[in-house]
């Protein structure tokens, strides 16, 4: 089993804002299948799959971003997985708007979702960082993270997405589970 993660706030409020671009990513996922998040497990909503014979759960954790660790823990403890089948999708202030980078491992650095992650099952679980950019004119980071996303910016992200959308797909048909 593969379990794909993509981390956000789950309050309407905080739909279409930088910090949500996990959720975005994996609404995408699972809308590009033809599936929906019908199913609660594990302090999450969950979506699941099946690609070349393996069951994929792509899950949204419902316990708020500082608390991502905690859903998390919840499906590899039940599912018993190992963290290199938990691929975590998440914004990143650290890299430029619409860039993206894939890493197999690494801290959780500023982001406070990551570290949640990290502290409950470790640093060595693959990840997909989505730039979201710095905040301009000394904007507060909350402030920034958890602003709308313009019609310009969402355009550029909704490419980026696509694009993660394909990584993910080829990463779990290579996974080896």
């Amino acid at each position: 089993m593969f379990l794909i993660v993509g981390l956000g706030n789950p309050d309407k409020i905080y739909q279409n804002t930088y910090h949500n671009i996990g959720f975005m990513v994996v609404d995408k996922l699972c809308q590009k299948g033809g599936f929906k998040f019908s199913k609660s497990a594990c302090k999450a909503s969950v979506c699941e799959f099946f690609l070349n014979d393996q069951k994929v759960m792509v899950a949204k954790p419902k316990t708020y971003m500082n608390l991502s660790g905690n859903s998390v823990m919840s499906f590899k403890n039940k599912y018993k997985l190992k963290n290199e089948n938990i691929l975590v999708v998440v914004d990143d202030i650290d890299l430029p708007l619409g860039s993206f980078r894939f890493k197999s491992s690494g801290s959780g650095g500023t982001h406070n979702g990551m570290r949640s992650i990290v502290r409950t099952i470790g640093s060595d679980f693959p990840r997909i960082r989505i730039g979201i950019g710095k905040p301009k004119d000394n904007q507060d980071l909350a402030n920034y993270v958890l602003s709308k996303i313009d019609e310009k910016t969402h355009e550029i992200l909704e490419k980026v997405i696509d694009e993660v959308v394909e990584i993910i797909l080829d990463k779990v048909e290579e996974a080896n589970v």
